[in-house]
């Protein structure tokens, strides 16, 4: 029976059992909303350097597949360009941090190794994350889009992460950059306006760019918050991917009610 490992970048102790290899960075690229400097991120980088080949290589029974999760912060913002694993990195620290992150997990193709690098998109859970946050605010009817409310919003149910990564597991066509999104992406002022109607409340409290950037600081609030990136998941979908939440308000009834 294949088996499967799960570790960060500070764990090698994958053992000569495992066939299938996943890996997740100990810090997420929205540490920076958290108060990690830029340097503080940059560490994990390198130490998977070393982390994948001793995990990977030097085992008795080589992994057949490895998949390491990256983030959609690798295009950067992009306005209403519509994004799929073909495109261009983006500009900016996120990208270039994304960009590092992949680029060490190619020790593993280079010794014949299925390598997959999952881009995630804003995952939607209630337990945690960007959804986990705004929900007392919206639950008080004190919600409202942030800047503009133009930028495109790639979203993914929990649930779909889960499913998506066991698929991208036992697809033997995947390899290389898989965008981890809904085919669904919608724009900042209409993800707030259904996750209020969800709830049942209003929103009427926008708050403008420059509180954001006051809040969070320049580089968080136009990287994250205010970035525009509209994606699709191509290569998912093309290898017979079914998601089980393809649209928004499905997908927030699914988690708030």
């Amino acid at each position: 029976m294949p088996r499967f490992a799960v570790s960060d970048w500070r764990s090698s102790d994958t053992g000569p059992d495992e066939d299938r290899y996943y890996r997740s960075s100990s810090h997420s690229v929205g540490a920076l909303l958290a108060g990690y400097s830029t340097k503080n991120l940059r560490p994990s980088t390198a130490a998977v350097n070393e982390c994948v080949p001793l995990a990977l290589v030097q085992t008795d029974a080589k992994a057949r597949v490895f998949v390491c999760a990256s983030a959609i912060g690798f295009y950067g913002n992009r306005g209403d360009e519509i994004l799929g694993e073909k495109s261009p990195i983006g500009r900016g620290f996120l990208p270039e941090v994304c960009s590092e992150w992949e680029d060490a997990s190619r020790v593993a193709a280079e010794v014949g190794i299925r390598t997959v690098n999952i881009r995630i998109g804003l995952v939607l859970s209630a337990s945690g994350g960007a959804l986990g946050k705004m929900l007392t605010p919206f639950r008080l009817g004190l919600g409202g889009r942030m800047g503009s409310g133009r930028q495109w919003m790639s979203w993914i149910h929990v649930d779909d992460i889960v499913g998506a990564i066991q698929h991208a597991i036992g697809t033997e066509s995947l390899a290389g950059a898989v965008n981890l999104v809904a085919p669904n992406a919608v724009r900042n002022a209409e993800f707030t306006k259904t996750l209020a109607s969800v709830l049942r409340r209003p929103a009427i409290f926008p708050v403008p760019e420059f509180a954001l950037r006051l809040a969070f600081g320049k580089q968080a609030a136009e990287e994250m918050l205010l970035a525009s990136t509209r994606d699709q998941p191509g290569k998912l979908g093309a290898s017979g991917y079914m998601f089980r939440f393809r649209e928004l308000r499905a997908a927030l009834e699914s988690l708030v009610e």
